[in-house]
C-alpha cells in the first residue's frame, strides 16, 4: 500500500511532525500525511492510512463536540472539486484534509488524564504525584484516577514538550485564557470518555491545543486521535500493568525494545511493525465512528 509523506502545495503555512498546513487567508488546509513520530522523531517510514483516520476521526469529534467546545473545524476535503480552496486539491489528498477557520495559535499543549500511564505513573512511582499533583496513595500503574486531572506542557517546535505547574501554565497563557483552557479540556475529555466507553474503549489521556478567534478560545489542530491520546480496548481493561491500545504504544514498544537510541536517524521500521499500527489505527477509527474511513486512492 502507497503512503503519503509529503505534499507539495501553493502557500505552505507550516510542516509538522504529521501535518502540512497551507494558508488560504482566513482558513486555512491541513493535510494529515502517513508520516509517523515517536520519541520526538520522524520515522522514516509511513503508516498506511494514517493520515486518513487521523483527520476524518478529529472531523467527526469536531462535529460531535462542537456544542460542548468551540472549534476551528469547516468540512472535510471529499474530492477533488473545492471552489472554495484556490488551487487544484490532488485527489490523494481526499479524506485525509481539511479547511478549518485560521485561529492565532496559545502556545501550550493541554493534556487530562483520566488514568495513571507514562509519565504520570513514572513520577508517581518516585513521588507519590503526577506532573505535581498529589494523588491518593497505593495506586497501581493503569487505575483510574479519582478525577480526571489536568496537566498542561510547553509546545516545543523542537525537542520535548515540558510540564507546566498551574502557575508557570498562568503565566506563559494569561489568568483567563488558563481557566477557559482548563474548563474546556476537561468538559471535552469527560464527553469523549463518556462516549467512547460505550463503544469499547477507554481513552486514559489525550491531548487539546487551542487557539484564538475574535474574542473566543476554541479547539484546534486535531483532537481525540490515536497520536493525541491513549486507546485502550475495554474489554481486555486489566489494572497493575500496561494496557494493550490502539495508538501508536505499539510502535513505542518496538522501538524501545529495538535498541535504538531515540536520535536521529530512526530505524527502518519491519513490514509487520507497519501493518499492525496501521491496523490499530483503523480499529479505533472503527469502534468510535461505527464505520470505515473514507480511503484515498492507491497509487
Amino acid at each position: 500500500m502507497s503512503v503519503l509523506l509529503e505534499t507539495n502545495l501553493p502557500n505552505r503555512f507550516a510542516r509538522g511532525k504529521v501535518r502540512d498546513t497551507y494558508d488560504l487567508g482566513d482558513r486555512l488546509l491541513m493535510v494529515a500525511t502517513d508520516r509517523i513520530s515517536a520519541f520526538d522523531v520522524v520515522m522514516r517510514d509511513g503508516i498506511p492510512h494514517k493520515g486518513a483516520v487521523l483527520t476524518q476521526l478529529s472531523a467527526f469529534w469536531f462535529e460531535a463536540t462542537r456544542e460542548v467546545v468551540p472549534n476551528h473545524f469547516i468540512r472535510l476535503i471529499t474530492g477533488p472539486d473545492n471552489p472554495d480552496v484556490p488551487f487544484p486539491v490532488p485527489e490523494e489528498f481526499t479524506g485525509r484534509a481539511m479547511l478549518v477557520h485560521k485561529a492565532r495559535r496559545i502556545d501550550a499543549e493541554c493534556i487530562v488524564r483520566g488514568y495513571l500511564a507514562g509519565s504520570a505513573w513514572a513520577e508517581y512511582r518516585e513521588t507519590g504525584t503526577a506532573y505535581g499533583i498529589k494523588l491518593p496513595p497505593g495506586l497501581r500503574e493503569s487505575d483510574e484516577l479519582p478525577s480526571p486531572i489536568f496537566t498542561p506542557t510547553t509546545k516545543a517546535e523542537t525537542g520535548h514538550d515540558e510540564p507546566l505547574t498551574w502557575e508557570q501554565f498562568v503565566d506563559l497563557v494569561g489568568p483567563q485564557p488558563a481557566e477557559v483552557m482548563k474548563v474546556r479540556s476537561l468538559a471535552l475529555y469527560q464527553y469523549a470518555a463518556g462516549y467512547a466507553r460505550e463503544r469499547g474503549i477507554i481513552i486514559a489521556d489525550t491531548k487539546f491545543e487551542f487557539g484564538e478567534l475574535g474574542d473566543e478560545i476554541i479547539v484546534i489542530d486535531e483532537v481525540l486521535t490515536p497520536d493525541s491520546s491513549r486507546f485502550w480496548p475495554a474489554d481486555q481493561y486489566q489494572p497493575g500493568r500496561g494496557q494493550p491500545s490502539f495508538d501508536k504504544q505499539y510502535l513505542r514498544d518496538w522501538l524501545a525494545e529495538s535498541g535504538w537510541n531515540r536520535e536521529p536517524p530512526p530505524p527502518d521500521l519491519p513490514a509487520e511493525v507497519v501493518r499492525v499500527t496501521s491496523e490499530k489505527y483503523l480499529e479505533a477509527f472503527r469502534r468510535i465512528t461505527g464505520r470505515e474511513p473514507v480511503l484515498p486512492p492507491q497509487g
